[in-house]
């Protein structure tokens, strides 16, 4: 007799343990349909612009968001972003998906480490129970609740009377009354804003768009506060108080009722209120040039009136803890022993300590979230996920690895197996060889980018991936080599006495005339050295992943300045106005006002693009495109990819050569698969930032600063850009790369290596010279790394 009883069949709801998704459309996807196991770790390889976005967050994680969204009330969804369903035609066992992305977090001046990840918020709390003096509630310590207090007569409807009664209020906030919670104040270079020996008439005002002959010039002369043909150092005090700050107050000019404000409450309101990096590049230059910040003398750069800064715990005040190195706070609280507030404390001490074992322990919780880097942004976010309870979730990271040196990688990695062992699918897009190689299942997109990818290449293993003749698997094993010859430097960029953030009194020369890179771990001091000593010089270009600020009509062909030329042929070529091959001018689809779409905003529901009938999406008018230039149209020329623009306009009847040499430069960043038209809101950060090389190659700087060029790149494109950044040097140009990528280490001529740690542990110099040196000499980590890379 059997004493064992057959294995029951399984339980239907163990069998759904795949994401699977059939025939998705997004972008530039064609047809995708692949099967992602659960409970794993997913990789999603391939070349910049294959598609890997498009299928993991235009595809997988929107249309989890969108249905988590849906479960909402309507009033509720009406206070959430508003997805659309993308285009797919099934997705199957989906879970709830959490998204950490590399996008900067907001440029908000009021935006902290702190008050982005809620510690500040914990962190008042403490202060306003155990702080001595007590000064009030957990508002009492935030720097963006001001206090006031008011009293009046209020009136009351009760039992169908109305009664008066008197009521008084107060509210007790932690802003800086001088500067208002931003740490900083401004103050204006007078002679930057009017030449004082010229009248206003004579064009004294030197601010943009100030002008005499528009209505700003009616005002001034009409509005009787000053004799506008009088020279301004000839004005009196008052006159001179009316021009600069007087408040608004109504005027009538030639029988028009309008409102005269003195400039510089006019200049606050309309200029200083935007974030300086979303300016236009001419008012961004008057803006640098005419205000200074300075730190706020009242509360010495800490946001906090004087009342929050004097109630202590332990000798500490909230703005001394917000000071602090992260490392150093997180020991600070371990030490305190408070039973009343035990469990504030067990958070907080555990949202500090995710901090330094993420590798972001050397940030302090004042620091501005606008200057943190992508990948600190992205480490930042990820903070909230470390240590949850969470289970069955998929995580979806975009490119982890990103401003992290190698010897972080493994700490990174460490953090993804964590999240999938417990039991969540982790699904990843990354370049990184080393974050490939602990993948459960590889997806290859490809084979090329724009319109040559979009379709998966491989799936299965890492070992199937090296053996599968991919472009990834063929590069995956890829690994530079040591030059054996280095270039000699034409000269020296000095640096002294470096103390920006971290910096330890840094004194560096800069050789000039050759490929530099400065390395270092995480938080060593890199980008405070050059952005902070280097960047702001003449002749010195910079090129960062910042967002290039445009709208969703703008696109490489506008940013570039390539359409202009482009314009210019098509007129010279038939004889019409330039203004006709605009969208954004006379050109344009009186329909659709040349976007191509029509946007319907449908509230709480995804708004809804449909194709301009009326242009079927080209943008322009019927007439427009009746003119042509080579047998093409414009709409034609703005489907192209640089690649097949770079051959059209380069010879027979269509050549341009100014068109041409942009075509060239764009080409020359890799990123001959963008197509003219694409919207820039489309672009990922490498994309960006090539792009702006791209446009920055044309000016007449002899000093090119790089800050990660190699991010969102395919280990098979990291070969054209050593090979850009050679053409570059080789041209006459000094080349500074700050760069975590051991095959730009190795190329290079001479590093400078920073450290030896992050935050107070670094900031110092550690290593000056040839790569050939600092991996014989292994005196540092970097130096490590990159002996261990080159297999020496």
């Amino acid at each position: 007799m059997r004493t064992d009883t057959p294995s029951p069949a399984p339980h239907a709801a163990d069998t759904h343990d795949m994401i699977r998704v059939q025939g998705a459309r997004e972008n530039n996807l064609k047809d995708v349909s692949i099967e992602i196991p659960k409970r794993r770790l997913t990789v999603f390889t391939g070349v910049s612009g294959s598609g890997k976005s498009s299928l993991v967050f235009g595809t997988i994680a929107a249309e989890s968001q969108r249905l988590i969204n849906e479960t909402y009330s309507t009033f509720v969804q009406g206070f959430m972003p508003t997805l659309a369903r993308p285009e797919v035609d099934v997705l199957d066992g989906l879970t709830t998906a959490i998204i950490v992305d590399q996008e900067r977090m907001g440029g908000n001046p009021r935006s902290t480490v702190g008050t982005a990840t809620d510690a500040n918020a914990m962190l008042r709390i403490l202060f306003s129970r155990l702080g001595r003096p007590h000064i009030g509630s957990a508002q009492a310590f935030s720097f963006n609740v001001a206090s006031i207090s008011g009293a009046g007569a209020v009136t009351i409807e009760r039992g169908g009377q109305a009664v008066k009664e008197r009521r008084e209020f107060s509210i007790t906030g932690g802003m800086c009354p001088r500067c208002e919670g931003t740490g900083s104040v401004t103050d204006f270079d007078l002679t930057q804003l009017y030449d004082d020996s010229k009248s206003l008439n004579e064009g004294a005002l030197t601010i943009p768009g100030y002008s005499m002959d528009g209505w700003y010039g009616r005002i001034f002369s009409g509005c009787g506060f000053f004799d506008p043909d009088k020279p301004i150092r000839a004005f009196t005090k008052k006159e001179l108080h009316d021009l600069l700050y007087k408040e608004p107050v109504k005027i009538k000019v030639e029988g028009i009722n309008l409102t005269y404000e003195g400039l510089i409450p006019k200049i606050q309101k309309s200029m200083l209120s935007k974030d300086v990096d979303s300016m236009q590049p001419h008012i961004r230059a008057f803006v640098e040039r005419v205000v200074t910040f300075t730190t706020c003398p009242d509360c010495g750069g800490t946001r906090l009136n004087e009342a929050a800064r004097s109630s202590k715990i332990a000798g500490i005040s909230i703005a001394d803890a917000c000071a602090m190195q992260i490392s150093d706070l997180a020991a600070w609280i371990r030490d305190l022993d408070e039973p009343s507030v035990a469990p504030l404390l067990a958070k907080l001490q555990h949202t500090l300590d995710s901090f330094v074992k993420i590798g972001l322990g050397y940030l302090s919780l004042n620091r501005p979230s606008g200057t943190l880097s992508g990948g600190e942004a992205q480490r930042t976010k990820m903070i909230r996920h470390l240590g949850s309870s969470l289970t069955d979730v998929t995580y979806v990271f975009d490119e982890p690895t990103i401003g992290l040196h190698p010897h972080d990688i493994q700490r990174m990695n460490e953090l993804l197996l964590q999240l999938r062992n417990k039991g969540n699918t982790v699904l990843v897009v990354e370049h990184k060889p080393e974050t490939i190689a602990i993948a459960d299942h590889v997806v290859d997109l490809g084979p090329g980018a724009g319109t040559a990818g979009g379709e998966v290449v491989f799936e299965g293993t890492v070992e199937g991936l090296r053996a599968s003749g991919t472009r990834t698997g063929r590069h995956l094993d890829d690994r530079a080599h040591l030059k054996p010859t280095v270039r000699t430097p034409s000269g020296r960029l000095e640096v002294r006495g470096a103390d920006t953030h971290n910096l330890q009194n840094v004194d560096v020369d800069i050789p000039l005339g050759v490929l530099t890179v400065v390395t270092g771990v995480a938080g060593s001091g890199k980008s405070s050295l050059i952005h902070g000593s280097v960047s702001g010089r003449d002749g010195v270009v910079t090129v960062d992943q910042g967002a290039i600020r445009g709208s969703r009509r703008s696109n490489p062909a506008t940013y570039t300045g390539l359409l202009d030329p482009i314009r210019k042929a098509f007129a010279k070529a038939n004889g019409v106005k330039p203004a006709l091959f605009s969208a954004n001018s006379e050109g344009a689809c009186p329909a659709c006002n040349g976007a191509g779409v029509i946007y319907t905003d449908l509230a709480m529901m995804a708004g809804v693009a449909t194709t301009c009938e009326e242009c079927e999406g080209k943008r322009f008018q019927a007439s427009v495109l009746e003119y042509h230039l080579g047998g093409r149209d414009i709409s034609e020329v703005l489907a192209m990819s640089v690649n097949e623009a770079e051959e059209f306009f380069g010879a027979g009847e269509a050549r341009t050569p100014a068109a041409h040499k942009i075509l060239d430069r764009l080409a020359d960043v890799g990123l001959g698969y963008l197509t003219l038209g694409q919207p820039l809101t489309t672009l990922s950060g490498g994309e960006r930032q090539r792009l702006k090389l791209a446009t920055q190659m044309a000016t007449t700087g002899g000093v090119y600063v790089l800050d990660e060029p190699t991010t969102g790149l395919h280990l098979a494109d990291v070969e054209h850009l050593l090979a850009l950044l050679d053409r570059l040097v080789d041209s006459g140009k000094s080349v500074i790369v700050i760069e975590h990528h051991q095959a730009v280490m190795a190329h290079a001529d001479w590093i400078i290596d920073l450290g030896p740690g992050a935050g107070h542990d670094g900031g110092r110099i550690v290593f000056e010279g040839t790569p050939a040196d600092l991996v014989a000499a292994r005196s540092t980590l970097t130096g490590e790394h990159l002996a261990a890379y080159v297999g020496a």
